[in-house]
């Protein structure tokens, strides 16, 4: 049992001929993630990285049993591609493009609401499971495998605190991330809860940063739902000036609950064991698991 992806997952890849998806699904498939194919608009029936090609993602559910798809479609379609996942049954859906316009993904995830499938992104790194599936654009070489879940908003992040954990003789049992856009699919809340419904999960990582009030959801959810599982929180993006957006298009501080200092505030009080610094990450959660 893993969360979200692993080896039996039957991945797709949208925007499969373009230059990322071509490079990124060579990585994946290179990695040893069971790639069943792609979809291009127009090019079904060609073979691609020795993959079939799909016109749609409906056609790639009916021929290969798609169950999980990444997107590296432009930033104009992207939300299109989306929705089409939904709509053909694919139960998965890591939307990896930046810069989707809002009212796009406004669009799109309201349409999804009712669908049986679960977003990750966009604006995302992707999700890993260590030795089974590599579902993003995540180094993995980075990754073994382990008992420590990782939820992040950066994906620079989330390859450090991995790098930490593992040479703190720990491995990742999956790491998510979730992507920094305004409008994304799986939030913090939604990861931390799947990671304390996974039986391989022992310990979570939760990075997070300035903006938005997904940290200090997933802390009061942690908290109301009791800490059975410990949990390491860092919050990034400390020294920002106030009102001044910063890397993601979500980190921009609105209100007195979105500083970093608020969060970390709201995560101490829930139990999460919040670190100040992202070189401490990988300490903390051998010191945790060490108890």
């Amino acid at each position: 049992m893993s969360v979200l992806v692993n080896k039996d997952s039957k991945i797709i890849v949208q925007g499969f001929t373009g230059s990322e998806g071509t490079f990124h699904a060579g990585q994946m498939i290179e990695y040893g993630t069971n790639v069943v194919g792609g979809v291009t608009p127009g090019k079904g029936g060609q073979s691609h990285l020795d993959k079939p090609v799909f016109n749609t993602v409906k056609e790639a559910v009916d021929r290969v049993s798609a169950d999980v798809t990444i997107i590296f479609v432009p930033p104009a379609f992207a939300a299109d591609a989306i929705m089409e996942a939904a709509d053909a049954g694919i139960k998965v859906i890591i939307t990896i493009t930046e810069g989707i316009p809002v009212a796009d993904m406004v669009k799109a995830a309201d349409y999804i609401k009712n669908k049986d499938c679960r977003l990750v992104g966009p604006n995302c790194p992707g999700v890993i499971t260590p030795g089974e599936a590599k579902v993003g654009i995540m180094p993995g070489f980075v990754f073994k495998k382990g008992k420590v879940g990782i939820v992040s908003k950066s994906g620079t992040l989330t390859y450090e605190a991995s790098d930490q954990v593992v040479k703190q003789g720990f491995g990742i049992s999956t790491a998510i991330g979730i992507g920094g856009d305004p409008i994304i699919g799986t939030t913090t809340k939604d990861a931390i809860e799947l990671f304390m419904n996974d039986p391989e999960t022992e310990a979570i990582v939760m990075i997070g940063e300035i903006g938005g009030q997904l940290e200090a959801d997933a802390a009061k959810w942690i908290k109301e739902n009791g800490n059975k599982k410990p949990v390491i929180g860092f919050i990034a993006g400390e020294t920002a000036p106030a009102g001044r957006t910063m890397g993601h298009a979500g980190a921009i501080v609105g209100g007195s609950e979105d500083t970093a200092q608020a969060k970390k505030k709201i995560m101490r009080e829930s139990g999460i064991h919040v670190v100040d610094s992202p070189a401490e990450i990988g300490k903390k959660v051998a010191e945790v698991l060490s108890k």
